[in-house]
């Protein structure tokens, strides 16, 4: 009856642990974020508003700090309070820039492309950054030399229109920093390395995105997706045995200086993060670690699940195996367990 009762103290401890400490600790090394959501327009709205909330409640803290400030740390607080103001009044800005964005974007949105036009716009205004490989134009510079001279390696165009939604192309072709939500870098007279085209009718970008979706492949193998969307920054020290190392397209230097830090090996991200940590942090960076240099992909749903899905294949391929053996290892434990009280009870009956 004894071993029952300590039986009993160790399930209540360990489940305390389980569903008690384990969580909390990890919704304090890893808050809750919104889920991913790939309606970007309703995104960036949504995500607008939450930051003016935020920044409003971290005022009204301070101006409560300043009221019960003492003399000698009143000027602190006044400094606090004029920050918090100045963050609340750009995030105020910031919605009015980002709401304004999205509406320009719908007449190009619900239009309908013309594939012909969309090609000679393409072939005349893109392809003196980019390739398309697929189509007869080759990069016109190699890689390294590509990463120096614009910071990152432009992508191949030829499987953008599988890689993201009609919606997400239009935006970035429009305007890529806040498409991609990296305009708090490019401040201060810094500009992204590709121009907008917001110039352009609404019409002819719709045409160039009914172009790269005429393009695209049907199909993508987990790999492809993630070489084409991930690889131009990031590399996979440990990729496999048959291909052995996948080293980012632009040279560290030169990714290093555009980013501000040399980008994360994703070899076993997989495993520190965790696939719903990359399913929002891909979606939206900036949800998981506000001010990050690290861009919105726009990843469709299917391209993302892609991605994670390799992901998993290079960082944790014996995950079905693993979860195979679990349950098969719990039964055995049960088992062990009661033929070892069995066993106990038996030997120990004339003691007790």
């Amino acid at each position: 009856m004894r071993e029952l009762k300590i039986l009993a103290v160790v399930v209540a401890l360990t489940l305390i642990t389980y569903w008690g400490v384990e969580p909390f600790a990890h919704s304090q090394m890893h808050p809750h974020v919104s889920p991913a959501n790939f309606d970007f327009a309703t995104a960036d709205k949504e995500s607008a508003k939450e930051g003016i909330e935020k920044a409003k409640t971290a005022l009204a803290e301070a101006e409560k700090s300043l009221e019960k400030a003492k003399e000698n740390t009143k000027a602190a607080a006044e400094k606090s309070v004029k920050g918090a103001q100045a963050t609340l009044d750009e995030k105020v800005e910031f919605q009015k820039t980002i709401n304004a964005f999205w509406a320009t974007n719908e007449e190009a949105i619900k239009a309908t492309g013309d594939i012909a036009n969309g090609e000679m716009l393409v072939t005349t205004n893109c392809i003196a950054c980019h390739s398309i490989e697929s189509k007869g134009f080759p990069p016109i510079m190699d890689n390294v030399s590509a990463g120096a001279a614009y910071g990152v390696t432009p992508p191949d165009l030829g499987s953008a229109g599988k890689l993201y939604t009609k919606e997400y192309l239009v935006a970035f072709i429009s305007n890529p920093a806040l498409a991609s939500k990296t305009s708090h870098k490019f401040v201060d007279g810094k500009v992204h390395p590709m121009p907008g085209y917001d110039w352009m009718p609404a019409q002819e970008i719709a045409d160039m995105v009914a172009y790269l979706k005429s393009i695209a492949p049907k199909e993508m193998s987990n790999k492809e997706v993630f070489v084409d969307a991930c690889q131009r920054c990031h590399g996979i020290k440990y990729a496999d045995m048959k291909n052995g190392t996948m080293s980012s397209f632009t040279a560290h230097h030169d990714i290093k200086t555009y980013m501000g830090k040399l980008p994360p090996d994703l070899s076993q991200y997989i495993r520190s993060r965790g696939a719903d940590y990359l399913n929002t942090f891909i979606n939206d960076p900036q949800k998981q670690l506000e001010g990050t240099a690290m861009p919105r992909v726009g990843l469709s749903q299917d391209s993302q699940e892609q991605v994670i899905s390799y992901l998993e294949e290079i960082g944790d391929s014996k995950k079905a195996q693993r979860e195979e053996l679990g349950p098969k290892f719990l039964i055995y434990l049960v088992i062990f367990a009661i033929f070892a009280f069995l066993w106990k009870a038996s030997r120990w009956r004339d003691v007790h």
